[in-house]
């Protein structure tokens, strides 16, 4: 089935969905060319933003316009044709809406992808046909994995560089197939394509009859958006009180902020965290108006039946349904900051609208790709793009959600404080527990948990 691509009314782009998606793949994999390609083909490339692309094209040389440039917008990236940062771009179809991110595929720009994979609900995973599954394509996968992105697409390119064979499509679809399973990846997508000739794109191809299955852009406008926020348990981070304390409101207290999953009611009875304290919501205001009745995404205010001690950082749940408080918190990270992150590091945990103090206890193990998920035990830090488990121990105690049950309140941040530099970004939970395949090790945190005076929790 063709895909259908033209001009799109402005009724027609406010009934269709919205899909997040990240592309990543290897080094010179083709992913610039087919984000590229997409664009251009889907006709969602401005005029004057194509005329720039061939200008840069003759620059460098090239007979035909380059649709990777339409990708890397960096200096560094066109003159060095790379990607390096993560590069938004939104487009439309009559079926969907989409957000994309292209991610770098460099092995030390790993943290470029789990930012731009943070909020994908899909992950298109580039292979170069003649090279198969490489490493970076393994760690890839591990990074979707890890971040519980509900789709992955495996697009093997170039597939005109192997004359369309099918076996070698066959057995690259079947190696990544196994792979992503080991790792939890709960559905993969595999389409064979050729991004520089067009070839299952976005029209089906001419020259691979053999294959009967959707285009990228067919697969991406109608694979279904299953993470449904309204359906999760609701939590309402704590962004402001609102007290404007004038003549015509005198007694209005209110709580703004942005529900992040779930639905809440006016008479819907609530807890407040960490402190425990019980109410119901009294009334609820959106856009200037009270309403009965609001869900995720929208941003509200909260009315409480009770006057309790509110604040930025606290957490509305609903009674019967409230996530645990703790100040044990065990997670899988992927570390962002060329700084090593050590055992007894003091830093920031932001989590929601919260930020607390928070130590380093323990470094159970990094997990080390080269050899499919072997953990390497007790390691003495973790290195930029590394990705491992920590165990901290918060200053004060936090409403944390298991990150497989909230990609939104199960995330966190752990930044410096003494510059504020975001140092590695945090889901809580184990995403790669310990297999056979776990590398002995000795654990030895407790030396470098000396010297906490004044963090000592």
């Amino acid at each position: 089935m063709t895909s259908t691509s033209g001009p799109i009314t402005a009724e027609q782009l406010l009934a269709t969905t919205l899909l997040r998606f990240a592309t990543a793949g290897s080094v010179d994999d083709g992913k610039s060319t087919l984000v590229g390609r997409l664009l251009h083909d889907s006709k969602s490339v401005l005029a004057d933003q194509l005329e720039a692309v061939e200008r840069a094209s003759q620059v460098r040389g090239q007979a035909a316009p380059d649709l990777a440039l339409l990708t890397d917008g960096l200096r560094a990236e066109r003159e060095q044709g790379i990607t390096i940062d993560v590069a938004y771009r939104y487009f439309a179809t009559p079926r969907r809406r989409f957000i994309l991110a292209d991610t770098p595929g460099h092995v030390q720009y790993t943290r470029n992808m789990v930012t731009g994979a943070s909020t994908a609900e899909l992950a298109v995973v580039l292979v170069d046909a003649r090279n198969g599954v490489v490493e970076q394509t393994r760690r890839h996968a591990a990074v979707a994995a890890l971040l519980r992105v509900p789709h992955v697409v495996l697009a093997v390119n170039k597939m005109d560089l192997v004359g369309y064979a099918e076996p070698v499509f066959a057995r690259i679809a079947a190696e990544f197939t196994a792979y992503a399973a080991s790792l939890g990846v709960p559905e993969v997508t595999a389409i064979p394509i050729s991004a520089l000739a067009g070839d299952n794109v976005v029209e089906p191809s001419a020259t691979m009859d053999w294959y009967g299955g959707p285009t990228v852009l067919e697969h991406l406008e109608t694979v279904p958006v299953s993470h449904d926020l309204a359906a999760c348990p609701p939590r309402f981070p704590v962004q402001y009180v609102i007290r404007p304390q004038t003549a015509e409101h005198p007694d209005y207290r209110g709580y703004a902020g942005q529900i992040t999953s779930g639905l809440l009611r006016v008479g819907d009875p609530v807890t407040v965290l960490p402190s425990g304290r019980t109410t119901t919501i009294a009334g609820i205001d959106a856009l200037g108006r009270p309403v009965d009745t609001a869900w995720a995404p929208q941003s509200v205010t909260l009315l409480l039946a009770d006057d309790l001690d509110v604040s930025r950082g606290d957490l509305i749940a609903p009674t019967a349904a409230a996530p645990a408080v703790t100040q044990d918190v065990r997670a899988t990270v992927c570390h962002l900051h060329e700084r090593p992150l050590r055992v007894g590091e003091r830093v920031l945990l932001k989590h929601a609208t919260r930020t607390v103090k928070a130590i380093v206890k323990e470094l159970p193990y990094r997990v080390d790709l080269s050899r499919g998920l072997a953990h390497e035990r007790g390691p003495a830090a973790l290195e930029v793009n590394d990705i491992g488990a920590v165990v901290l121990r918060t200053a004060e105690p936090l409403p944390i959600d298991a990150y497989a049950d909230s990609r939104l309140t199960g995330s966190f941040l752990l930044i410096d404080p003494a510059d504020g530099t975001t140092l590695t970004a945090g889901m809580a939970g184990e995403a790669f527990p310990e297999s056979a395949q776990g590398a002995a090790g000795a654990e030895d945190g407790a030396a470098a948990q000396a010297d906490d005076a004044g963090w000592d929790f």
